[in-house]
């Protein structure tokens, strides 16, 4: 099944493409890819369009953190407005969609995105983005714990967490790296109750698994002992010697052998879809909406390559392009705020960065 939205300013690409790309970037290169790192001004549609032909294609992670329909200016700590979320109901559906169905163009074969929004209108972005990339390439919905839990007086319940939908561009072909997250430390104590002398928590599995094996080494006699019935040795009988030798079994008071596994050597655990990754107040960042940058490591290490382009079309201050340099990974950034490219062109400086920075001068 395929859902649809209906709303007014619905466009195709083509008529997206008819309305918008009228203008030029001030002083554009011939070819944005040679340095790696470009930061353009101005409204992202017409410089999306713009850059459509040279980058269709060649870009493996999108993350964005759009307006959320709120209705609302957004401020810094010294209430001077940083950008204006006023787009509410069909409108904000429709800014939202112009940008998504050319994103989309953008993305490689191996390529995937994350749309970062609030819950509100989550799920209009969710059939929404089901429409543009096909619902089987919906990889997840995250659910991303932002804050502390606070009391509201509204009769509802409290709002702490947003979402972030993940989509490929291709289900499967998608770059995942599996990353894995370490054991916290009750997580260590529950799972790993025995402490070793010299090599700390640790705890034992069996030797054996089911199945029985009437032929072959898995099945035969160790140490003088037979497999239990219906089952079969998990090693061959080298291996249960090499582990004896090497201290990696231990032996019960009635002699049953089990494996010894230290904390130290599990590789971690599988990251699910709910994610604490608590913003920081305006006393403690540069920019409202300023995104927690572990969040943006997270994603950016699982879905791309080093090397690897990353676009944020929504960049703000820059928080995503900045983690994309420290992971060697190359990237496009694009804001109309004036204190967000004030903000990243500061960082830009502070890093000694050679960034082609372009403004969008409409026709």
């Amino acid at each position: 099944m395929k859902a649809k939205l209906d709303f007014e300013g619905k466009l195709s690409l083509d008529e997206i493409y008819a309305q918008h790309h009228n203008g030029q970037l001030e002083g554009a290169p011939e070819n944005i890819l040679d340095k790696g790192r470009a930061y353009f001004m101005g409204d992202n549609l017409p410089i999306l369009l713009h850059l459509l032909p040279q980058l269709k294609g060649k870009i493996d992670l999108i993350y964005i953190d759009p307006p959320f329909g709120t209705g609302q200016p957004f401020v810094d700590i010294h209430q001077e407005q940083a950008y204006s979320d006023q787009l509410e109901g069909d409108a904000f559906l429709a800014f939202l969609w112009k940008r998504l169905i050319v994103l989309r163009e953008f993305l490689s074969e191996q390529g995937s995105i994350y749309v970062h929004i609030d819950k509100k209108v989550g799920h209009y972005v969710r059939v929404m983005l089901d429409e543009i990339f096909g619902p089987t390439n919906h990889i997840n919905d995250l659910t991303r714990i932002k804050c502390n839990p606070k009391n509201f007086s509204r009769k509802a319940y409290g709002n702490f967490s947003d979402m972030i939908l993940f989509y490929a561009k291709n289900r499967d072909q998608h770059i995942w790296n599996d990353l894995t997250e370490p054991l916290r430390e009750e997580e260590v104590q529950q799972l790993f109750p025995r402490i070793h002398p010299t090599h700390g928590p640790y705890t034992t599995h069996p030797l054996h698994a089911p199945g029985e094996t009437r032929s072959g080494d898995t099945g035969q006699e160790w140490k003088g002992l037979m497999p239990p019935p219906g089952r079969h040795w998990r090693f061959s009988r080298e291996e249960l010697d090499r582990l004896e030798a090497a201290g990696r079994i231990e032996w019960s008071s009635t002699g049953n052998p089990r494996k010894i596994v230290f904390a130290k050597d599990h590789k971690g655990k599988k990251i699910q879809d709910v994610w604490t990754f608590k913003d920081k107040g305006l006393s403690y960042v540069d920019y409202p909406t300023q995104k927690n940058h572990d969040l943006l490591q997270r994603i950016i290490l699982n879905s791309s390559h080093e090397n690897s382009w990353i676009m944020d079309a929504f960049a703000g201050s820059g928080g995503t392009l900045w983690v994309a340099e420290s992971l060697k990974r190359k990237w496009i950034g694009m804001d109309q705020s004036p204190m967000a490219i004030n903000l990243a062109n500061k960082q830009i400086e502070k890093l000694q960065l050679e960034v082609e920075s372009r403004t969008w001068n409409p026709s």
